[in-house]
């Protein structure tokens, strides 16, 4: 069977291998910074671009190959570029496709720090942004500019759980010549590809879902055409944001369990949700798989799944969510999210504090608002220790 008509779980095992020359079953860890030449002519047809082969890691390496590779064929796009954290990913994307005098327009609701540097550190470079409810798409037309060169979403949103229309918001994108960038993160390729549904580039912080295991910090970006690939890796490999080959074997064996990880977590997620709602101490939950989210049909359209990620707000407001918070014994309080365990943390004083509480707030980012990331242990455990949490406040 060709890799190319192999399906999702198969790509996972499959996509990114290549032949070992020593007969490894699974791609080694190409611990080295750079690559001997068989001779000076060689090296310089390789720095030329006339010979495919590796030269210094920083610009390219099997093991990372491997991992881009894999990624790429999940999410349907020509090529993929590793990244040292998905920060890295997103600054990547950024230096390459903005410049002085550019606009960008946004969701109000993303992952703090890629808001942050376009609001602290992109200003001094002449770039401005407009970060408006991206949910609602008539929003998108009405804040382009003639200086405007990009459309970046994530969705669903962190940490609202927004779902943006991915299809109707590349639409108007290319009306206007512009590139639609989507932070796939929170659903990962197995939930949802963007670069399907008209979006010309993808990115992930790989820290999260597609390594799962909370011990590898990187990222990769995924472009559906060779030109804008060439442009991104460019960026990259001279920005030196590269992932270290030992990061990617991690990511790449990671990756393998990707199908069976989420779809054990999300049948806990739903479980979660189900009892949050009905739990009178909670004012709202925010969960692509309830009914009563405000874009539920959107999200069946576009997205194989609701995913594992939730948002709710208790009654008691930002004191009941410390008394929460403090007082799971099972979830972890910590940051990042799509790990194989149980996480909560608190938006509006950690990953989304540097935001102005006017913007936190404009975005549906309450004081209130905890996030949960639900993991792949026993659904009992993780409800139990839910209710006798909830019992405290």
């Amino acid at each position: 069977m060709k890799k190319d008509t192999m399906r999702f779980s198969s790509k996972l095992i499959h996509a990114g291998e290549h032949k070992d020359q020593y007969g490894s079953a699974i791609v080694p860890i190409y611990q080295t910074s750079t690559f001997a030449f068989d001779n000076a002519e060689q090296g310089a047809r390789r720095f030329a671009g006339e010979e495919s082969g590796y030269i210094y890691t920083r610009i390219g390496n099997p093991t990372i190959k491997a991992l881009e590779k894999t990624v790429a064929s999940l999410e349907n796009g020509y090529d993929g570029i590793a990244t040292s954290s998905g920060m890295g990913a997103v600054s990547t994307v950024y230096m390459a496709l903005l410049s002085n005098g550019a606009h960008i327009v946004s969701h109000d609701a993303i992952y703090g720090p890629a808001r942050g540097i376009i609001e602290t550190i992109f200003p001094k470079f002449g770039v401005e942004a407009t970060y408006i409810d991206a949910s609602k798409i008539e929003n998108i037309e009405k804040s382009i500019r003639p200086n405007t060169k990009m459309i970046y979403i994530e969705t669903p949103a962190n940490p609202t759980m927004d779902i943006i229309d991915i299809r109707a918001t590349a639409e108007i994108a290319h009306k206007h010549g512009l590139p639609l960038v989507v932070d796939n993160t929170f659903c990962s390729p197995y939930l949802q590809r963007p670069l399907d549904l008209g979006a010309d580039i993808v990115l992930h912080s790989m820290t999260k879902f597609i390594n799962g295991h909370a011990d590898v910090v990187g990222g990769i970006i995924v472009a559906k055409e060779k030109s804008y690939y060439d442009t991104l890796r460019s960026v990259m490999v001279n920005l030196g944001f590269n992932i270290d080959p030992h990061q990617a074997f991690l990511a790449h064996r990671g990756l393998k369990t990707l199908a069976v990880r989420i779809d054990r977590a999300q049948e806990n997620a739903i479980k979660v949700a189900d009892f949050l709602e009905k739990h009178p101490k909670v004012a709202w939950v925010k969960f692509p798989g309830l009914k009563s989210h405000q874009h539920y049909e959107l999200g069946k359209k576009q997205m194989d799944g609701p995913g594992c990620m939730i948002s709710f707000e208790l009654k008691g407001g930002l004191t009941a969510g410390k008394v929460l918070m403090d007082n799971v014994e099972f979830a972890l309080l910590a940051v990042s999210l799509g790990g194989v365990e149980t996480l909560i943390q608190h938006p509006a004083s950690m990953t989304h504090s540097k935001m102005s509480k006017e913007n936190r707030f404009k975005a549906g980012i309450t004081d209130g608002l905890v996030r949960y990331s639900v993991g792949i242990e026993n659904i009992e455990d993780i409800i139990e220790d839910l209710e006798q949490a909830l019992n405290k406040i």
